[in-house]
């Protein structure tokens, strides 16, 4: 049986949307980013850390693997940005955590990265239909 025409066309048409927004929304990261002196992927672990976390927790926020954040946590730390502390409660594992300065760098980027959002556009409410749409589309596989 072969799925109906209208439904392969909206299917596509919705994925083109998704698509599009994923590539402002990291076109949009990039721009800010560079604004501090970031690459993106900086920008997007320090987006990402809101607490003390593992370099696991880290990559998977990301979506990435371990071993790409590992290298943008190089970075972060030489810059002064985060430090790798003792894990309160699991010896062999290490604790990222912003220092003061990366505390104040991680809120300019946020500032920086709700001017002009591609969301922005969009009322609280609508964004938070549209995100749980999105969530129950990735949690549904």
């Amino acid at each position: 049986m072969t799925t109906p025409e209208p439904q392969v066309t909206a299917e596509r048409e919705l994925c083109g949307l998704v698509n599009e927004l994923s590539r402002q929304i990291s076109e949009h990261v990039r721009e800010r980013a560079a604004k501090l002196e970031l690459t993106a992927a900086q920008a997007t672990a320090l987006r990402e850390m809101t607490g003390p976390m593992t370099l696991s927790e880290l990559a998977e926020r990301m979506s990435c693997e371990p071993s790409n954040a590992t290298y943008v946590i190089d970075r972060l730390q030489k810059q002064g940005l985060i430090e790798r502390r003792p894990h309160p409660t699991d010896r062999r594992a290490k604790q990222l955590v912003l220092t003061a300065e990366g505390i104040a760098l991680r809120e300019r980027l946020i500032e920086l990265l709700v001017e002009e959002s591609p969301l922005a556009g969009l009322t609280r409410e609508q964004q938070n239909v549209l995100h749980e749409l999105l969530d129950q589309a990735v949690t549904q596989r």
